[in-house]
């Protein structure tokens, strides 16, 4: 293998789909280069999981050179250059070349080129602008491949400038420093972020929410958020955020504790703040969180079940059914989280795994068998039901019928129809 066609043997650069893709684009005789992350995670060895494509070709070009050769095409975001490839193992991102005409801090409106250089220019870190030809040739026109080895994240050009076109490049830079950087972020492109930050206010809740998700995910989350505190960011996007020691020692259980390897965002949020049921529903909905997300942080915030790592099995048993394994399981990461660094782990780690073995068990009383003990039809089946289900839970979930049969019948002889 060539010394300049370094990806050659990359996996992903030889898929059928891959190279049936970049076939397409070169038959017009214009030019094709895979680009950003995927070029950028083969040369530091990370798994690639999503393919761009830069290319010469307009949209329109590009949209029938592939459907030419069958591939469909999706013009997920044409007027801006930008076209999906979908094809049966993969969605591939094309995107013709351009230049910046005019941006506002949150979207820019854009030229197509057919320069390369033009096009590195206008992204963001330089690390970002690494383009690999379909032979495995790399191409680094702006110096990021000593950025990449250094593990340091840099603006292109004038870091003030670059966040001005869009201010969600502040949080993307502390993203990109949290999952690729080492030692301290970039001592000019920090300072041009924290002098930036009121921009932030003007970009919509589902950007910022992604990018915030995604830095809660990477295992240097404690260190991107303090970085974030101290530069003054955080109280602009989430000043919500007051537990931060919480979090940063979840992080750390995750990482050292459970070698995590995709970590769940949501507990992670849910480690940083200290809300009541109102505060999370605000929280929510100027970050448009899902129902489902909302409902999960206010349980886990709210919920006043007594989860210590002492617990015994009949508590823990009680707790799941009552709980369910999901909420028991985020209430045990914020009290391992609130305990002493390194104590407890074995509890700790011990009341998760009985959380993912637990089956919840089925209380064996049917409606049917309720009647026949004489409650008639309606409310009162269920009340019955209940009543019974709590001494069966105080039973440790007892599977004796005879037991619970003589249980219904007392509960109904104390009943007066």
């Amino acid at each position: 293998m060539s010394a300049d066609k370094e990806l050659a043997r990359a996996a992903w650069l030889n898929e059928a789909d891959t190279r049936a893709v970049m076939d397409a684009l070169h038959a017009g005789g214009g030019s094709a280069r895979f680009a950003g992350g995927c070029v950028r995670n083969a040369l530091i060895g990370e798994k690639v999981s999503d393919i761009d494509i830069a290319t010469t070709e307009t949209p329109e070009k590009a949209k029938a050179l592939l459907e030419a050769k069958g591939i469909k095409v999706v013009p997920t975001g044409i007027e801006h250059g930008t076209i999906t490839a979908v094809t049966p193992t993969r969605h591939i991102e094309i995107t013709t070349l351009r230049v910046d005409v005019a941006t506002d801090g949150r979207r820019a409106d854009v030229a197509f080129t057919g320069d390369w250089l033009e096009d590195a220019k206008r992204r963001d870190f330089t690390i970002n602008a690494l383009y690999c030809d379909a032979d495995g040739t790399v191409h680094d026109p702006l110096g990021g491949r000593e950025d990449l080895k250094a593990r340091r994240v840099r603006f292109i050009g004038d870091a003030h400038q670059r966040i001005r076109e869009d201010y969600l490049r502040i949080l993307r830079f502390f993203r990109f420093h949290a999952w690729y950087g080492k030692g301290e972020p970039d001592v000019a492109s920090l300072r041009a972020c924290a002098e930036e930050r009121e921009g932030l206010r003007q970009l919509s809740g589902e950007r910022v929410r992604d990018e915030l998700l995604k830095i809660a995910r990477a295992d240097e989350a404690g260190a991107a958020f303090r970085q974030m505190a101290a530069s003054g960011i955080l109280a602009v996007v989430l000043p919500e955020a007051s537990r931060l020691d919480r979090f940063e020692k979840l992080v750390g259980i995750e990482v050292q504790q459970l070698f995590v390897l995709d970590a769940d965002p949501i507990p992670r949020l849910g480690a940083m703040l200290d809300l009541d049921e109102a505060g999370v529903k605000a929280l929510a909905a100027r970050l448009k969180l899902s129902n489902k997300d909302r409902d999960r942080l206010t349980a886990m915030l709210t919920d006043k079940t007594k989860i210590v790592c002492y617990l015994s099995m009949r508590e823990v048993r009680r707790a799941l059914y009552l709980m369910g394994r999901d909420l028991f399981k985020d209430r045990v990461l914020l009290g391992w989280a609130e305990d002493r660094p390194g104590h407890n782990t074995f509890q700790w780690r011990a009341l998760l795994a009985m959380a993912d073995s637990w089956q919840k068990p089925e209380l064996p009383l049917t409606g049917d068998m309720i009647k026949a003990a004489g409650v008639p039809e309606g409310p009162e089946i269920g009340r019955v039901r209940r009543e019974v289900e709590e001494w069966w839970i105080d039973s440790d979930f007892i599977d004796d019928e005879f037991s619970i049969i003589e249980r219904l019948k007392a509960v109904v002889q104390a009943t007066v129809y």
